[in-house]
């Protein structure tokens, strides 16, 4: 219940009756590591709200190897997204890294409250802003950041996160290679950057 609160002030433009409507929208899941929220080639038909655990969005390159796209965390939005507004099947897979709580509800039932309702419509744009600037960001990364900038950037966004997932996880986000991801954790040591 108490992560349910959380969700909910995380949602602060849905207030009395718009309220109720959401969390009646809500069905709570327990996931365990490795279970899948949506598989590539589906055509996605929830969105999940993560209260605990650890999310990955992935591709799988011809050869076989793997490309970590985002990493979610408590409290955020997950799920196909593309899939959901588009209806068309998604280019992703989206795996728990650890054992997950998490809230869900039919995409195209909260887009109806969107039309009927401006709290939900107000909602939904917020959650849009949140998501494109996570993107903004993560491009940004990507484009300007060198490896160890941008592993200094996700230790400080996720402190524990090598406690949370596999190195080979982390390695994939940055966009780099497991003996890379330990060159530079050894020069941060060494260096005593964190």
């Amino acid at each position: 219940m108490e992560n349910l609160k959380t969700i909910l002030y995380n949602f602060d433009e849905l207030k009395g009756e718009s309220q109720e409507k959401f969390i009646n929208l809500l069905q709570k899941k327990e996931l365990k590591k490795s279970d899948k929220i949506v598989n590539i080639g589906e055509v996605a038909e929830n969105f999940f709200l993560l209260t605990k655990g650890v999310v990955r969005s992935y591709f799988t390159h011809k050869n076989g190897k793997e490309h970590t796209r985002t990493i979610y965390t408590p409290f955020t939005t997950t799920g196909a997204l593309s899939s959901l507004i588009l209806k068309k099947p998604s280019d992703l897979d989206y795996e728990c890294l650890t054992d997950c709580e998490l809230f869900y509800g039919n995409f195209h039932d909260f887009r109806k409250l969107t039309s009927k309702d401006i709290h939900f419509a107000n909602q939904y744009s917020k959650i849009l802003e949140k998501i494109l600037l996570r993107i903004e960001s993560r491009v940004f990364d990507l484009s300007v950041l060198n490896a160890t900038q941008r592993y200094l950037k996700l230790k400080k966004d996720i402190p524990d996160i090598e406690n949370l997932i596999a190195q080979y996880h982390i390695a994939s986000y940055l966009n780099i290679t497991p003996i890379q991801l330990s060159r530079i954790r050894k020069e941060i040591i060494e260096k005593r950057l964190y």
